[in-house]
Protein backbone atom coordinates (compact mmCIF):
# COMPACT_ATOMS: atom_id res chain seq x y z
CA UNK A 1 0.00 0.00 0.00
CA UNK A 2 1.52 3.43 -1.21
CA UNK A 3 0.71 6.73 0.72
CA UNK A 4 -0.45 9.09 -1.83
CA UNK A 5 -0.63 12.73 0.45
CA UNK A 6 -2.61 15.74 -1.37
CA UNK A 7 -1.16 18.52 0.34
CA UNK A 8 -3.20 22.40 0.46
CA UNK A 9 -6.51 23.40 -0.75
CA UNK A 10 -8.11 21.95 -3.64
CA UNK A 11 -11.46 22.88 -5.09
CA UNK A 12 -14.21 21.03 -3.80
CA UNK A 13 -14.13 17.17 -4.05
CA UNK A 14 -11.14 16.73 -5.63
CA UNK A 15 -10.50 14.30 -2.79
CA UNK A 16 -13.34 12.45 -3.09
CA UNK A 17 -12.74 12.48 -7.15
CA UNK A 18 -9.25 11.63 -6.94
CA UNK A 19 -9.86 8.93 -4.16
CA UNK A 20 -12.43 6.84 -6.93
CA UNK A 21 -10.05 7.48 -9.10
CA UNK A 22 -7.07 5.65 -7.61
CA UNK A 23 -7.33 1.92 -7.08
CA UNK A 24 -7.84 1.21 -3.26
CA UNK A 25 -5.54 -1.49 -3.03
CA UNK A 26 -2.80 -0.20 -3.96
CA UNK A 27 -2.84 3.52 -2.49
CA UNK A 28 -3.95 4.66 0.80
CA UNK A 29 -4.87 8.90 0.28
CA UNK A 30 -4.71 11.39 2.79
CA UNK A 31 -5.31 15.13 2.91
CA UNK A 32 -2.70 18.19 4.53
CA UNK A 33 -3.94 20.30 4.20
CA UNK A 34 -2.51 23.34 6.72
CA UNK A 35 0.97 24.17 6.82
CA UNK A 36 2.02 23.33 10.14
CA UNK A 37 1.07 19.69 8.94
CA UNK A 38 3.00 19.66 6.26
CA UNK A 39 6.03 21.27 8.32
CA UNK A 40 5.52 18.18 10.33
CA UNK A 41 4.82 15.54 7.84
CA UNK A 42 7.42 12.36 7.60
CA UNK A 43 5.72 9.82 5.96
CA UNK A 44 4.74 10.82 2.36
CA UNK A 45 5.47 8.27 -0.88
CA UNK A 46 3.62 9.81 -3.30
CA UNK A 47 3.20 14.03 -3.11
CA UNK A 48 0.51 16.27 -4.79
CA UNK A 49 1.30 19.90 -4.55
CA UNK A 50 -0.47 22.80 -5.89
CA UNK A 51 0.06 26.05 -3.16
CA UNK A 52 3.36 24.12 -0.82
CA UNK A 53 6.46 23.59 -1.81
CA UNK A 54 9.04 21.06 -1.56
CA UNK A 55 12.62 22.07 -0.99
CA UNK A 56 15.33 20.65 0.35
CA UNK A 57 14.50 20.24 3.61
CA UNK A 58 10.57 18.69 3.02
CA UNK A 59 12.30 16.25 0.82
CA UNK A 60 14.88 15.12 3.40
CA UNK A 61 11.69 14.91 5.80
CA UNK A 62 9.79 12.46 3.99
CA UNK A 63 12.85 9.32 3.36
CA UNK A 64 9.80 7.31 1.15
CA UNK A 65 9.02 9.93 -1.09
CA UNK A 66 9.62 8.60 -4.52
CA UNK A 67 7.58 11.04 -6.45
CA UNK A 68 6.14 14.69 -6.60
CA UNK A 69 3.54 15.34 -8.37
CA UNK A 70 2.34 19.39 -8.80
CA UNK A 71 -1.08 20.43 -10.04
CA UNK A 72 -0.14 22.95 -12.71
CA UNK A 73 2.51 23.15 -15.11
CA UNK A 74 4.98 25.47 -12.82
CA UNK A 75 7.62 23.18 -11.27
CA UNK A 76 9.83 25.93 -9.56
CA UNK A 77 8.69 25.26 -6.22
CA UNK A 78 10.00 21.80 -5.94
CA UNK A 79 13.53 21.40 -5.69
CA UNK A 80 14.06 18.97 -9.12
CA UNK A 81 17.85 18.54 -8.45
CA UNK A 82 17.85 17.35 -4.95
CA UNK A 83 14.65 15.40 -5.92
CA UNK A 84 16.73 13.84 -8.54
CA UNK A 85 19.66 13.14 -6.51
CA UNK A 86 17.18 10.74 -3.92
CA UNK A 87 15.52 9.11 -6.84
CA UNK A 88 12.19 11.25 -6.78
CA UNK A 89 10.21 11.89 -9.97
CA UNK A 90 9.06 15.07 -10.20
CA UNK A 91 5.87 15.94 -12.48
CA UNK A 92 3.69 18.84 -13.39
CA UNK A 93 0.71 18.72 -15.73
CA UNK A 94 1.72 20.78 -18.79
CA UNK A 95 -1.42 22.35 -20.71
CA UNK A 96 -3.63 21.78 -18.14
CA UNK A 97 -4.49 25.16 -17.08
CA UNK A 98 -3.96 26.58 -20.42
CA UNK A 99 -7.46 27.63 -21.14
CA UNK A 100 -7.99 29.13 -17.41
CA UNK A 101 -4.45 30.92 -17.54
CA UNK A 102 -4.86 32.40 -21.36
CA UNK A 103 -8.81 33.71 -20.11
CA UNK A 104 -7.20 35.75 -16.67
CA UNK A 105 -4.52 37.08 -19.58
CA UNK A 106 -6.49 38.43 -21.57
CA UNK A 107 -8.75 39.51 -19.30
CA UNK A 108 -6.41 41.65 -17.64
CA UNK A 109 -5.42 43.46 -20.70
CA UNK A 110 -8.95 44.56 -21.33
CA UNK A 111 -9.34 45.55 -17.66
CA UNK A 112 -6.13 47.07 -18.05
CA UNK A 113 -6.62 48.81 -21.11
CA UNK A 114 -9.94 50.33 -20.64
CA UNK A 115 -8.98 51.60 -16.92
CA UNK A 116 -11.45 49.35 -14.97
CA UNK A 117 -10.05 49.87 -11.95
CA UNK A 118 -9.25 53.28 -12.15
CA UNK A 119 -13.62 53.60 -13.20
CA UNK A 120 -14.17 51.53 -9.73
CA UNK A 121 -12.24 53.64 -7.58
CA UNK A 122 -13.62 56.99 -8.93
CA UNK A 123 -17.25 55.29 -8.58
CA UNK A 124 -16.60 54.70 -4.85
CA UNK A 125 -15.09 57.67 -4.23
CA UNK A 126 -18.69 59.80 -5.79
CA UNK A 127 -16.32 60.67 -9.04
CA UNK A 128 -18.78 59.38 -12.50
CA UNK A 129 -15.99 58.78 -14.25
CA UNK A 130 -17.19 58.66 -17.54
CA UNK A 131 -14.80 60.80 -19.61
CA UNK A 132 -12.14 61.20 -17.11
CA UNK A 133 -9.41 58.45 -18.68
CA UNK A 134 -11.23 58.69 -22.41
CA UNK A 135 -7.31 59.76 -23.67
CA UNK A 136 -6.08 57.18 -21.97
CA UNK A 137 -8.07 53.78 -22.36
CA UNK A 138 -7.41 51.18 -25.60
CA UNK A 139 -9.13 48.36 -27.26
CA UNK A 140 -7.44 44.97 -28.34
CA UNK A 141 -8.21 45.83 -32.08
CA UNK A 142 -5.51 46.92 -34.47
CA UNK A 143 -2.93 46.51 -30.72
CA UNK A 144 0.37 44.16 -31.48
CA UNK A 145 0.09 41.86 -28.63
CA UNK A 146 3.90 40.52 -27.94
CA UNK A 147 4.14 37.10 -26.40
CA UNK A 148 6.92 36.02 -24.46
CA UNK A 149 6.27 32.04 -24.93
CA UNK A 150 4.84 30.11 -27.50
CA UNK A 151 4.11 27.58 -25.50
CA UNK A 152 0.51 25.74 -25.10
CA UNK A 153 -1.04 29.07 -22.80
CA UNK A 154 0.26 31.45 -25.07
CA UNK A 155 -0.53 29.60 -27.98
CA UNK A 156 -4.45 29.74 -26.77
CA UNK A 157 -4.00 34.00 -25.86
CA UNK A 158 -2.60 34.27 -29.21
CA UNK A 159 -6.69 32.81 -30.71
CA UNK A 160 -8.53 34.60 -27.98
CA UNK A 161 -6.51 38.38 -29.00
CA UNK A 162 -7.44 37.48 -32.34
CA UNK A 163 -10.85 37.06 -31.86
CA UNK A 164 -10.62 40.66 -30.58
CA UNK A 165 -8.45 41.93 -33.69
CA UNK A 166 -5.25 42.01 -32.38
CA UNK A 167 -2.31 40.86 -34.23
CA UNK A 168 0.05 38.31 -32.55
CA UNK A 169 3.94 38.48 -32.67
CA UNK A 170 6.10 36.21 -30.52
CA UNK A 171 9.58 35.19 -28.80
CA UNK A 172 10.33 31.54 -27.43
CA UNK A 173 13.83 29.69 -27.12
CA UNK A 174 12.41 27.03 -29.07
CA UNK A 175 11.05 28.32 -32.20
CA UNK A 176 7.48 26.65 -33.32
CA UNK A 177 7.51 25.24 -36.60
CA UNK A 178 6.63 27.42 -39.65
CA UNK A 179 3.70 25.53 -40.39
CA UNK A 180 2.01 25.92 -37.06
CA UNK A 181 3.06 29.56 -37.01
CA UNK A 182 1.32 30.10 -40.21
CA UNK A 183 -1.79 28.00 -38.79
CA UNK A 184 -2.04 30.23 -35.57
CA UNK A 185 -0.92 33.39 -37.06
CA UNK A 186 1.88 33.95 -34.83
CA UNK A 187 4.87 35.81 -36.34
CA UNK A 188 7.96 35.43 -34.55
CA UNK A 189 10.46 37.90 -34.21
CA UNK A 190 13.50 38.31 -31.98
CA UNK A 191 13.12 39.62 -28.15
CA UNK A 192 14.67 42.87 -28.65
CA UNK A 193 12.28 43.12 -31.68
CA UNK A 194 9.27 42.35 -29.51
CA UNK A 195 10.15 44.10 -26.87
CA UNK A 196 10.66 47.45 -28.97
CA UNK A 197 7.33 47.21 -31.05
CA UNK A 198 4.76 45.35 -29.04
CA UNK A 199 1.84 47.46 -27.52
CA UNK A 200 0.76 44.34 -25.20
CA UNK A 201 3.23 41.94 -24.03
CA UNK A 202 2.87 39.12 -21.59
CA UNK A 203 4.44 36.13 -20.62
CA UNK A 204 4.42 32.80 -20.53
CA UNK A 205 7.17 31.27 -19.80
CA UNK A 206 8.93 29.11 -17.20
CA UNK A 207 10.83 31.21 -14.14
CA UNK A 208 14.48 29.99 -14.49
CA UNK A 209 18.03 31.41 -13.95
CA UNK A 210 17.66 32.51 -17.28
CA UNK A 211 14.65 34.13 -17.22
CA UNK A 212 14.94 35.57 -13.71
CA UNK A 213 14.37 39.70 -14.05
CA UNK A 214 14.09 38.84 -17.89
CA UNK A 215 11.89 42.00 -17.90
CA UNK A 216 13.58 44.88 -16.31
CA UNK A 217 15.42 48.28 -16.16
CA UNK A 218 17.01 48.21 -19.96
CA UNK A 219 13.90 46.52 -21.18
CA UNK A 220 11.36 48.99 -19.77
CA UNK A 221 13.59 52.01 -21.24
CA UNK A 222 13.19 49.78 -24.70
CA UNK A 223 9.60 49.30 -24.95
CA UNK A 224 7.41 51.72 -26.42
CA UNK A 225 5.63 54.58 -24.50
CA UNK A 226 1.99 53.22 -23.20
CA UNK A 227 2.83 49.71 -23.42
CA UNK A 228 0.94 47.45 -21.25
CA UNK A 229 2.39 44.39 -19.65
CA UNK A 230 0.64 41.03 -18.50
CA UNK A 231 2.13 38.44 -15.90
CA UNK A 232 -0.17 35.65 -15.33
CA UNK A 233 3.63 33.06 -15.73
CA UNK A 234 5.39 33.56 -12.67
CA UNK A 235 6.90 36.45 -10.24
CA UNK A 236 10.57 37.05 -10.70
CA UNK A 237 10.32 36.92 -14.34
CA UNK A 238 9.52 40.80 -13.87
CA UNK A 239 11.90 43.20 -11.97
CA UNK A 240 8.88 44.32 -10.14
CA UNK A 241 10.58 47.56 -8.48
CA UNK A 242 11.62 48.79 -12.05
CA UNK A 243 8.00 48.07 -13.25
CA UNK A 244 6.94 50.61 -10.50
CA UNK A 245 9.57 53.06 -12.01
CA UNK A 246 8.56 52.65 -15.50
CA UNK A 247 4.45 53.08 -14.62
CA UNK A 248 5.71 56.74 -12.91
CA UNK A 249 7.70 58.05 -15.45
CA UNK A 250 4.66 57.38 -18.07
CA UNK A 251 6.60 54.54 -19.95
CA UNK A 252 4.43 52.24 -19.04
CA UNK A 253 0.50 52.88 -18.86
CA UNK A 254 -0.53 49.95 -17.06
CA UNK A 255 0.32 46.62 -16.05
CA UNK A 256 -1.73 42.94 -15.16
CA UNK A 257 -0.11 40.94 -12.45
CA UNK A 258 -1.11 37.44 -11.56
CA UNK A 259 2.45 36.50 -10.48
CA UNK A 260 4.53 39.33 -8.28
CA UNK A 261 7.80 38.72 -6.73
CA UNK A 262 6.93 39.34 -3.06
CA UNK A 263 3.86 36.92 -2.35
CA UNK A 264 1.60 36.92 -0.68
CA UNK A 265 1.69 41.42 -1.35
CA UNK A 266 1.33 43.43 2.26
CA UNK A 267 -1.53 46.02 1.54
CA UNK A 268 1.30 48.79 1.85
CA UNK A 269 3.31 47.43 -1.67
CA UNK A 270 3.98 49.82 -4.34
CA UNK A 271 2.31 47.54 -6.67
CA UNK A 272 -0.97 48.04 -4.82
CA UNK A 273 -0.90 51.75 -4.57
CA UNK A 274 -1.45 52.61 -8.37
CA UNK A 275 -4.56 51.76 -10.80
CA UNK A 276 -3.04 51.42 -13.44
CA UNK A 277 -1.77 47.79 -12.17
CA UNK A 278 -4.03 45.33 -11.43
CA UNK A 279 -2.78 42.66 -9.04
CA UNK A 280 -4.76 39.20 -8.89
CA UNK A 281 -3.34 36.56 -6.22
CA UNK A 282 -2.30 34.26 -8.11
CA UNK A 283 -4.92 32.57 -9.35
CA UNK A 284 -4.09 31.98 -13.23
CA UNK A 285 -5.29 28.16 -12.89
CA UNK A 286 -7.78 28.55 -9.93
CA UNK A 287 -11.02 27.55 -10.80
CA UNK A 288 -13.51 25.40 -9.35
CA UNK A 289 -13.52 22.59 -13.03
CA UNK A 290 -9.94 22.75 -13.28
CA UNK A 291 -9.41 19.51 -11.75
CA UNK A 292 -11.44 17.55 -14.44
CA UNK A 293 -8.50 18.56 -16.81
CA UNK A 294 -5.53 17.60 -13.97
CA UNK A 295 -6.70 15.10 -12.65
CA UNK A 296 -6.74 11.98 -15.00
CA UNK A 297 -3.23 13.70 -15.93
CA UNK A 298 -2.00 12.82 -12.60
CA UNK A 299 -3.51 9.77 -11.93
CA UNK A 300 -2.09 8.33 -15.21
CA UNK A 301 1.32 9.35 -14.08
CA UNK A 302 0.88 7.50 -10.67
CA UNK A 303 -0.53 4.61 -12.14
CA UNK A 304 2.02 4.43 -14.81
CA UNK A 305 5.02 4.84 -11.79
CA UNK A 306 3.14 2.05 -9.66
CA UNK A 307 3.31 -0.26 -12.69
CA UNK A 308 7.14 0.62 -13.46
CA UNK A 309 6.27 2.55 -16.81
CA UNK A 310 7.81 5.90 -17.15
CA UNK A 311 5.13 8.64 -16.13
CA UNK A 312 4.60 11.23 -19.06
CA UNK A 313 4.79 14.46 -17.56
CA UNK A 314 8.75 13.83 -15.52
CA UNK A 315 10.38 17.01 -15.26
CA UNK A 316 13.74 16.29 -13.57
CA UNK A 317 15.09 13.68 -16.05
CA UNK A 318 18.06 14.85 -16.51
CA UNK A 319 19.13 14.67 -12.31
CA UNK A 320 17.44 11.23 -11.63
CA UNK A 321 20.28 9.14 -10.85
Amino acid sequence: MRKVVLAGNYPARTYEKLNAMLPKEQFDLAVVDTQQDYDSMEDAEILILRIFKAPKSVIARNPKLKMILRWGAGFDSVDIEEAGKRGILVTNTPGANANAVSELAVMLMMAVGRRLLCHTQCLRNGVWSKNDFLNSSFCLNNKVVGLIGGGNIGRQVAAKVQAFGAKVQYYDTFRLQNSVEQELSMAYVPFKTLIETSDIISLHVPLLESTRHMIGQEEFRNMKKGVILINTARGGLVDDCALVEALQSGKLSGAGLDGVENEPLSADDALLQNPNIIVTPHIGGGTADIGDIILPMLVQDILDFAEGKEPAHIVNQKFLI
